[in-house]
């Protein structure tokens, strides 16, 4: 099979296998739709709190919300009560309508492992099985039977000496999900050190082809997507912090693995793209909000670009469209050069 290749997560069948990963503080609805333009075949939202939710707390809400141009997408749940995360993903359903839930297993932020969920479930598959069936049921049962798919992500382990990727990927296919994405750090390393991709391959063979696997960690750059899939038989990729200002690596992904190759995306485009999802943030939100958020977007939109520092440090405090007008507006009739 091809390296880029469709996907199905139960119903919901994909066209190809290069995902954006659910990013705090970074995948909201704008952001996401950059991507889907630039390539990407489906996407998460950032992780949210059931408990949040069954609180109802409105600005919860807003981080659920579907992208313009999402024909399908994934809401990303945290917690570590199954009672309130079966709640949450009836909420999660109801409000929303998305095609997927996927439960965060991997998060290794103090605040949310001492809660009992992200990675602390890793590291206790009973607790990952009763939150997943409970999830599952909401979801109206396994995909297989005709319910909502529901997804795990998972880390290898709690640390080195406790890695129970494969407790817990059980675990998950006991309860029904529909695919299994692995981060291959421990909870211990956090982003730190390397993702050990061989375990991501054990993986891959643990499940045989029960439910999809897909990999996560240390994609920054079109050929880690190439180089995974190859190495690991994961049937997709998860950009993190490689897509983070670059929602081109999908589209030189893509390239890449269809004919071999890429060419560095122009810089009037880079900077046309920051200005689409500044205004789509600016709709979702306010503009306060997203002047000051797209502050560290722009930085790395503008990276490459002749005399980038000098722009940099005009972005630092840009608090209106109009001052991100007044930065690149000059570039921009220019062609992308200062």
């Amino acid at each position: 099979m091809e390296l880029y290749h469709p996907v199905k997560i139960g119903n919901i069948e994909l066209n190809g296998n290069l995902f954006l990963a659910p990013v705090a503080g970074y995948s909201d609805a704008a952001f996401r739709s950059v991507c889907i333009e630039n390539g990407a075949s489906f996407t998460y939202t950032e992780m949210v709190s059931a408990e949040a939710l069954v609180r109802n707390n409105i600005k919860t809400e807003v981080l659920m919300s579907r992208a313009y141009n999402e024909k399908a997408y994934s809401v990303q749940i945290f917690g570590g009560e199954p009672e309130v995360m079966e709640q949450a993903a009836h909420i999660v359903l109801d409000k929303t309508h998305c095609e997927c839930i996927d439960i965060n297993c991997g998060c290794p932020v103090p605040k949310i492992v001492k809660t009992g969920a992200g990675s602390a479930l890793t590291r206790d598959p009973e607790r990952l099985f009763a939150v997943a069936s409970g999830v599952v049921k909401a979801a109206g049962g396994p995909a297989s039977k005709g319910g909502v798919p529901v997804t795990v992500k998972i880390r290898s382990g709690w640390e080195q000496k406790q890695i129970t990727w494969k407790e817990a990927a059980q675990a998950a296919l006991d309860a029904g999900v529909a695919a299994i994405t692995i981060h291959p750090r421990t909870r211990a390393q956090g982003y730190e050190g390397f993702s050990d991709w061989n375990i991501m391959k054990q993986l891959v063979e643990f499940v045989d082809g029960r439910v999809p696997v897909f990999g996560s960690g240390d994609l920054f750059k079109p050929e880690d997507a190439k180089r995974m899939l190859g190495e690991t038989g994961a049937d997709g990729v998860m950009f993190a912090r490689g897509a983070m200002g670059n929602p081109f690596i999908f589209r030189d992904a893509v390239s890449l693995l269809k004919t071999g190759s890429y060419e560095p995306v122009p810089a009037d485009v880079r900077i046309k793209t920051g200005f689409a999802e500044l205004e789509r943030l600016v709709a979702e939100t306010s503009e306060q909000h997203a002047c000051l958020e797209m502050r560290k977007r722009f930085h790395a939109y503008s990276k490459g670009i002749k005399n980038g520092g000098v722009l940099r440090n005009a972005i630092v405090h840009a608090s209106t469209v109009q001052d991100y007008h007044d930065i690149f507006d000059d570039i921009l009739k220019n062609g992308g050069v200062v």
